[in-house]
Order: C-alpha cells, then sequence, then structure tokens
C-alpha cells in the first residue's frame, strides 16, 4: 500500500476533491491549500471527530501535512481524516506604511490532525498505516493505538494560530498605555516620551513627547519606538 501511495502522491497533480454540489471540483493543490488553514467560518470540530497530536521530525512539519492531505484525497478518506495543520506564530508589522508578516513555527515537532477514530479509541486501520508509511512521522500524543483527543481551550489556541492572514485579529502591539519609550527613528529621533494610545488598526502608536517645554502627541510606527529600559 506504501509503495502505490507513494506513487500516486509523485504523479497526481490534479486530483479531485470533494466540492460543494456544482462547483468545480478542487484540484490536489488547492485541496490542500483549503485544509491547511482554519477559516473562522468553520466549526472549531468538524462533527464526528476530534483533534490529536501527532509527533514528527523537526523541520518536516510542513511536508508532512502536505503529504498526508494530498494521501487523504487520493485515497477518498475525507470522511475519516479532515484538516491537518501546521500552527505557526504570526506577527503583523507596518513600516513605511507596508504591512509584513512574518511567521514561526509555534510547536516545532509537531502536527495537528483533525479525524475519527474507531469506537474503542483506535485509529482506523486505514488510516494508521496511511499516516504511519509517510516519511517523517512518529507517533500520536497518547497511549499508543490509542491518541488523547485535545482539550477545547487547546484546540482554540492552535486553531488562533492556524488562521489565514486575512482572518487574523488586529496587530498585537507590544507596548502599553502610559510605558515610557524612547523614539530610535525619525525626525523626533532621541527623544523621550510616553505611550498615550495604541492604534493596532493602524499599527501605529500615539507618544507624547516633550518639544520647546510643551507636550505634543506624535503617532509613530511600533518599529520606530522602544521600550525606555531598552534603551540604556
Amino acid at each position: 500500500m506504501s509503495n502505490q501511495n507513494e506513487k500516486h502522491d509523485e504523479t497526481a497533480t490534479t486530483t479531485a476533491a470533494a466540492a460543494p454540489s456544482g462547483d468545480k471540483p478542487l484540484t490536489a493543490a488547492e485541496s490542500i491549500a483549503a485544509n491547511a488553514y482554519i477559516s473562522s467560518a468553520e466549526p472549531m470540530t468538524r462533527s464526528g471527530m476530534n483533534w490529536f497530536v501527532l509527533r514528527v521530525a523537526s523541520n518536516k512539519e510542513t511536508s508532512v501535512r502536505d503529504t498526508l492531505l494530498r494521501k487523504v484525497q487520493i485515497e477518498h478518506m475525507t470522511h475519516l481524516v479532515g484538516r491537518i495543520l501546521v500552527p505557526t506564530e504570526k506577527k503583523k508589522t507596518i513600516k513605511g506604511g507596508k504591512q509584513k508578516v512574518t511567521e514561526e513555527k509555534l510547536y516545532p515537532g509537531y502536527v495537528f490532525v483533525e479525524m475519527k477514530l474507531e469506537d474503542d479509541g483506535r485509529i482506523p486501520q486505514d488510516v494508521f498505516f496511511l499516516i504511519k508509511e509517510t516519511t517523517g512521522v512518529g507517533d500520536f500524543v497518547g497511549t499508543k493505538g490509542r491518541p488523547t483527543p485535545m482539550k477545547q481551550h487547546e484546540i482554540e489556541k492552535m486553531q488562533l494560530a492556524s488562521m489565514k492572514v486575512e482572518d487574523m485579529p488586529q496587530i498585537k502591539l507590544v507596548f502599553e498605555k502610559g510605558e515610557a519609550v524612547t523614539i530610535k527613528e525619525g525626525p523626533f529621533q532621541g527623544y523621550e516620551g510616553t505611550v498615550d494610545e495604541l492604534l493596532p488598526e493602524k499599527g501605529l502608536v500615539r507618544v507624547l513627547v516633550t518639544i520647546f517645554g510643551r507636550q505634543a502627541p506624535v503617532e509613530l510606527e511600533e518599529w520606530q519606538i522602544a521600550k525606555a529600559d531598552e534603551m540604556v
């Protein structure tokens, strides 16, 4: 079974996946993209399934995810295996008016799999071999043959990290109102001030700066300022 699956994996580039009635079937690549992220419109867990944690080789998280999603489509096992995720910590920054998103794996060495177990808590045999015969895969977290389902708060945290960039919450700023900061870039470089207001939707921080003996509000991008104690 393994050799046949691997052969299919290498040659199948436009395998049709399940699609809503009347819609054009998804290609394998489109299906992987659709299942590699969480949409805010989707249920936290699909009916009859639960989320489990799979140990994988370091730096193989993304390749394992993509290979498993491709195999699931090829073997028509979407009723047993749903989404497969590699959560990343995403940070939005704005510099020079341009937004940039950087990503870093939140749980190195782990992949999260949504799947349906047998009534006795074991992985269905076909699913077990499909997963175990994938290069880079280790074991599920839990008793051997009986993975431990994730808890609700763990699922929520994992899914928040797995959202597409456009579905993410507003930019999170590292400063707090009333905090002392030093301006390190721009026309007011070297001035010290106090954070007056956070404007996360714009990626800006409003800082009160004393200029010619009077306080004036200055809106700055986050990268232009630093915590005062960090500049000592």
